[in-house]
């Protein structure tokens, strides 16, 4: 074996409101509690029941541009996703079980029904 999987990673113009936006969305909580590291430090967010994996949302000094190459997928309902701060990218449909949608800075997840 020579890699084994750890986490993942999120970059963010505003990474302290991304952490606050997935920790919602997500039900995740910040592994750190605010103001225990700096603010301009990655913010690690993790699922409390154990389940999910580790995010970190990582600060970068660019908008993002062009479409993720990596992307998570989530269980979900697109509407209360949408009136979470989610974007519509592209409806379910005949071709797709699933919704693709963006999160507040643009990056964008895939969205199933249970």
């Amino acid at each position: 074996m020579t890699a084994k999987f750890k986490d993942l990673a999120l970059d963010a113009l505003d990474h302290q409101a991304q952490a606050d936006w997935w920790c919602s969305t997500l039900g995740y909580v910040r592994r750190s509690p605010p103001g225990e590291s700096p603010p301009d430090w990655p913010v690690a967010i993790v699922d409390p029941a154990g389940e999910g994996p580790l995010l970190w949302l990582n600060p970068v000094p660019e908008r993002k541009t062009v479409k993720n190459r990596m992307h998570l997928d989530v269980w979900g309902d697109p509407a209360e996703l949408r009136a979470a701060g989610a974007r519509m990218v592209a409806e379910r449909g005949e071709d797709r079980e699933w919704w693709v949608m963006a999160d507040p800075e643009g990056n964008e997840f895939c969205v199933f029904e249970r």
